[in-house]
């Protein structure tokens, strides 16, 4: 995209996820274990971001922001509150030990409504497309040497974890490129109401 037009007001492009935010115990815990990771295993970058489970990954203009929005209104309008389960650990060799989120079908149909509904509004350009998360899971540790990924997971690939909470609305995370931190700029409740989904199509 171009960089002049990028400077203009509500065109500046901003990276935003789309997640579900697990309740405050929960998200302490992951944190602690997280941070207890690091410290063994010597982690001079640990994984940045709050504990909750990524639905989607975009990068996109602000100015398209209010659109995007008014469609996850709708689909959250339609959705009913539903439990996630979180049981041990996973790794993606060799570089990343996640969290595993067993409860993957309710999580995979909301994805599916999300994707259907806003996957043309979320793609920025051909190099910038959306990234739905099909196979859910909370990352503990990414990037991960050879020598830490394979010491930590001789010992995290027996460890246990057990945690759930009650799904009942997503949020919409956005950052500007390059910055550190989320900032909230959505927050949908799931509301169980019979509305036709096809009607994000007005927006």
């Amino acid at each position: 995209m171009d960089k002049t037009i990028q400077q203009l007001p509500g065109y500046q492009v901003h990276e935003y996820k789309i997640t579900l935010l697990p309740h405050e115990e929960l998200r302490k815990h992951i944190t602690d274990v997280r941070m207890a990771f690091n410290e063994k295993f010597q982690i001079e970058s640990p994984t940045t971001g709050d504990s909750q489970v990524t639905l989607a990954i975009f990068k996109q203009i602000q100015a398209v922001e209010e659109r995007i929005i008014n469609h996850l209104k709708v689909i959250a309008m339609a959705e009913p509150a539903f439990k996630v389960e979180l049981k041990d650990y996973g790794c993606f060799p060799t570089h990343t030990i996640f969290i595993n989120v067993t409860s993957k079908v309710p999580i995979r149909e909301l994805v599916k409504k999300i994707r259907h509904s806003t996957q043309k509004l979320m793609k920025l350009d051909d190099e910038n497309k959306p990234h739905f998360m099909m196979d859910s899971h909370i990352n503990l540790a990414t990037k991960l040497k050879p020598w830490q990924f394979e010491k930590s997971w001789l010992e995290y690939g027996k460890r246990h974890f057990t945690g759930r909470f009650i799904a009942d609305r997503m949020l919409l995370l956005r950052r500007r490129v390059g910055a550190y931190k989320y900032q909230v700029v959505g927050s949908f409740k799931f509301e169980n109401m019979p509305i036709d989904i096809k009607q994000g199509e007005l927006f």
